[in-house]
């Protein structure tokens, strides 16, 4: 056989992903069938590799592999023709071989052929005393063996092999985990990911050199991955993912150390190295243990952890798995809660007063989650969750809605506070959004000035635009508007003046910090004297102490909020509350 005949012969095979691949029922069903035709006690579905013959399948054999040298299986792949041996210790060519040394006395083989007419290997039965064959044991092993060959392309053309890259897709590679934990459970293993390029790298090569650039990159990417595991079957699981596993006698200090090394000569060989940031997840697993799609899971999410290390590369974190776990958890059931009128959903608000005369002017209206299973939910947990999905609308819808509610409810008790309302990021997005709030206060008979909007400073500076739009419509209404953490956004002092709104309020963490020292006063000091040029009412947040509370006044604040002067009350306290502090002071008089 010709160097060139044996290098495309070893192309083709490792072109179908077979080897090291974990044993399959489909295969293992037709080396059963061909013991049982010859009563003999050893069959295999034997693949002949450079330097090996690996079992995809195997019956009455321990080891997985045995030298290509002098093997019958190997001489049957290169000629391409049924072979027999009736005693191997009598044949010169294979009495001293590998096999012979084990104790077989019969062979015989026929060859799996592909369509281009390269030899992947044999399908052979062995015995372990001499014997001779029958003309009918071998047209059922050629049929068998033909079997065998229909089964490797069934397995490669439907379903289980990715048209770009031509290799095992993630199918193939759930499969082939179930399998690995089928037949050999308990093995400690680790699964690795690599991913080509982020998101947006990917939209930008698409939308720049076009789709079939893409595939290029994912062919030249699964070319030089190839080289890289020359015995490890690669799978190619989304469209700039491949996945693999490395060999079980690799521990978790090996895998990290060997995947770096490959991840820097990937990166410095990949033709889009300048346009593409590739990273590598890897996942420990148990076999038998952990699902296929949970290994495919964390894989997920192991590389996405490695998006944020200098190295490119991260081992799956089961504590931070466990948090991913509940972020999900809470975002469904959140989802859940809003349609359920069964109590887990309530508002509470927490007072703000003047700090000329420390009488309430206004009450912020916030929400809590009193979880069926986990108990009481901190806002501060579920909020900034749900706000970064599309629940978002329906949270703000639901909060607007119980906060109208009250305040209809206090108006017909005589009790009139304005309510402060938390906006969140995607509402400023929505083009009617102005128009549905404006509904809602008509709906339950509130004047828009009874109600203020907050809107964090980032948001503002982040959705500028469609924000501004929004703004201008809810100020032409009548409803108040608010700054909400003002300090933490880095916002442009230009765009700020432009903003319609009338009230600033300084960021707990700025007014926690304010007993420090003076650097630490001037700061909040500075704060306000930027919100008086903006014509705006200027409210501390998270006042715990006399001190601090004094500080302010002496500044100029004009009105604070915090523990110092009242937690968030239930809304069934508030009035109570409220007629212990003096009536309620109008805004404008503060």
């Amino acid at each position: 056989m010709s160097d060139t005949h044996e290098s495309a012969r070893i192309d083709a095979l490792r072109q179908l992903n077979l080897l090291d691949t974990p044993a399959s029922e489909s295969f293992d069903r037709i080396t059963r069938m061909a013991s049982q035709i010859f009563d003999l006690p050893i069959a295999a579905v034997s693949l002949t590799d450079q330097d090996r013959q690996w079992f995809k399948s195997r019956v009455g054999v321990a080891h997985q592999s045995i030298p290509r040298d002098r093997a019958p299986c190997a001489a049957v792949a290169e000629q391409g023709k049924p072979m027999v041996v009736e005693d191997l210790r009598a044949d010169a060519g294979y009495a001293d071989s590998v096999l012979a040394g084990t104790g077989a006395r019969f062979y015989a083989g026929a060859p799996l052929i592909t369509r281009e007419g390269y030899g992947l290997g044999a399908l052979c039965v062995i015995g372990t005393e001499p014997r001779t064959v029958t003309e009918g044991e071998m047209a059922a092993l050629r049929d068998l063996a033909a079997m065998v060959m229909a089964q490797i392309e069934l397995q490669h053309a439907f379903g289980r092999v990715d048209p770009v890259s031509e290799m095992a897709n993630r199918h193939q590679f759930l499969d082939d985990l179930a399998d690995l934990g089928r037949d050999t459970p308990g093995a400690q293993r680790f699964a690795v990911l690599i991913d080509l390029a982020r998101t947006d790298q990917i939209d930008d090569i698409v939308r720049v050199l076009g789709s079939a650039h893409l595939d290029e990159m994912v062919r030249d990417a699964a070319r030089n991955v190839r080289w890289l595991l020359t015995r490890t079957e690669l799978y190619h699981i989304a469209a700039t993912q491949f996945a693999f596993l490395l060999p079980e006698t690799y521990s978790q200090q090996q895998c990290v150390a060997a995947v770096t090394r490959s991840l820097a000569k990937l990166r410095a060989n990949s033709a889009s190295r300048f346009v593409t940031t590739a990273v590598v997840g890897i996942a420990p697993f148990i076999t038998g243990r952990m699902g296929p799609v949970d290994v495919l899971r964390t894989l997920h999410g192991a590389a996405q952890d490695a998006r944020l290390q200098e190295s490119g590369v991260s081992v799956h974190s089961f504590t931070s798995d466990d948090a991913h776990q509940r972020r999900f958890r809470l975002l469904q059931d959140f989802a859940a809660a809003l349609e359920r009128p069964d109590g887990q959903l309530r508002i509470v608000v927490q007072p703000r007063v003047s700090l000329a005369t420390r009488q309430c002017v206004a009450a912020e209206v916030l929400l809590r989650w009193q979880h069926p299973e986990l108990g009481d939910v901190s806002p501060g947990e579920f909020v900034p969750i749900v706000e970064q999905s599309s629940t978002a609308r329906g949270l703000t819808e639901w909060v607007l809605e119980a906060a109208l509610r009250q305040l209809a409810q206090w108006q017909r008790r005589g009790t009139a506070v304005p309510l402060s309302i938390n906006v969140s990021a995607s509402n400023l997005e929505e083009s009617d959004f102005a128009d549905r709030v404006v509904a809602a206060l008509e709906r339950h008979g509130i004047a828009p000035g009874m109600i203020e909007l907050e809107v964090t400073e980032s948001v503002a500076m982040k959705h500028a635009g469609r924000a501004l739009e929004q703004l201008r419509l809810l100020d032409a209404a009548g409803i108040a508007l608010a700054i909400d953490d003002f300090g933490t956004g880095y916002s442009s002092l230009a765009y700020l003046q432009h903003l319609p709104v009338g009230v600033i309020k300084i960021d707990q963490s700025f007014i926690r910090e304010m007993e420090a020292g003076e650097r630490e006063q001037a700061l909040v000091q500075s704060m306000m004297v930027m919100g008086r040029a903006f014509n705006c009412r200027v409210v501390a947040e998270g006042i715990e102490t006399e001190r601090v509370a004094n500080l302010l006044r002496a500044m100029g604040c004009d009105e604070a909020q915090g523990y110092y002067f009242s937690r968030p009350l239930a809304v069934e306290a508030f009035p109570a509350w409220l007629a212990g502090t003096g009536a309620v002071q109008p805004r404008d008089a503060a």
